[in-house]
């Protein structure tokens, strides 16, 4: 669902219905609206688009921008609701209103996103990945302990090595065998754990494989002569993880010397400190919190 407001109709907005995926259509209904415009007031007006992010990612933008469509995408959780229409969804309408404070200059309307390169989007799926079979792998481990619990039997780690030997060792808590039935069950949720961890370790390679390769320097930063990832990994606290989370996910800008820290994300030389610290202001992930170098 596509709302606009044309110059000379007044302020009513009108809703147009388009399909998903019909990138032709969208641009047959802009040009129409154009042309209209165009009809009603005797001048060209140009076309300015906005769009939540959400599940359609950035392909969207990314193909108005090559019509010379000018296009912007909008973090809805910053657009002001009412109280009354705080857990509604932003609609069109919405949208509408912010970009036309947004134009006007208005402070503090909403926070526009900056779109990633298909390069970087691609990136940061490494990171997604790890973290959602991570998650699954809990889920595989949880349910496996609570189908022993349920016999009375604790203490045993699915993650081990010897997970399969010890399983022919387990007793309930009654000293009688494992269920045949039950056995089998838990023997088939091995199988699936150990396809995660398989898949864990090959993601993890690919990650460490990507920060082995990472580009030197920016075209901000010509004068590094280590990537991005090897600054990052040179601090304590910070991990081959982390460091692909903030180098793909949001770290513009990297550390160069000693006696040059310059800020990334919100991590930032401290004046009143030694040049070899650093301190954090405004991030809540506690991993990066008094960070130091090496």
């Amino acid at each position: 669902m596509a709302t606009s407001l044309s110059p000379g109709g007044g302020e009513k907005m009108s809703k147009h219905a388009v399909a998903a995926d019909d990138i032709a259509g969208l641009l047959a209904r802009f040009a129409e609206l154009k042309r209209k415009a165009q009809a009603r007031t005797g001048r060209c007006f140009p076309i300015i688009v906005i769009q939540k992010a959400g599940l359609d990612g950035f392909w969207i933008h990314r193909v108005l921008q090559a019509e010379g469509i000018e296009s912007h995408v909008v973090d809805p959780a910053s657009i002001a609701n009412s109280r009354r229409r705080r857990r509604a969804k932003i609609d069109g309408e919405t949208l509408v209103r912010a970009l036309l404070a947004y134009k006007r200059g208005e402070p503090r309307v909403c926070a526009m996103l900056r779109v990633p390169t298909p390069e970087e989007e691609d990136r940061r799926r490494i990171s997604r990945e790890r973290k959602a079979l991570t998650n699954e792998r809990v889920r595989h481990v949880n349910r496996i302990k609570g189908l022993l619990f349920s016999q009375g039997v604790s203490g045993y780690q699915p993650l081990r090595r010897d997970r399969r030997t010890r399983l022919e060792e387990l007793r309930t808590g009654d000293g009688r065998p494992l269920p045949a039935h039950l056995k089998m069950q838990i023997s088939r949720g091995l199988d699936r754990l150990e396809l995660l961890i398989g898949q864990i370790k090959a993601v993890e390679a690919e990650r460490d494989a990507m920060l082995a390769v990472a580009p030197v320097g920016s075209a901000h930063f010509a004068d590094c002569e280590q990537p991005a990832p090897a600054m990052l990994l040179a601090l304590k606290g910070i991990g081959p993880e982390f460091a692909v989370v903030l180098w793909s996910g949001g770290c513009r800008i990297i550390l160069t010397t000693d006696d040059k820290l310059l800020p990334m994300l919100a991590l930032r030389r401290h004046p009143g400190r030694a040049a070899r610290s650093i301190t954090t202001r405004g991030v809540r992930k506690p991993a990066i919190q008094g960070c130091e170098r090496r």
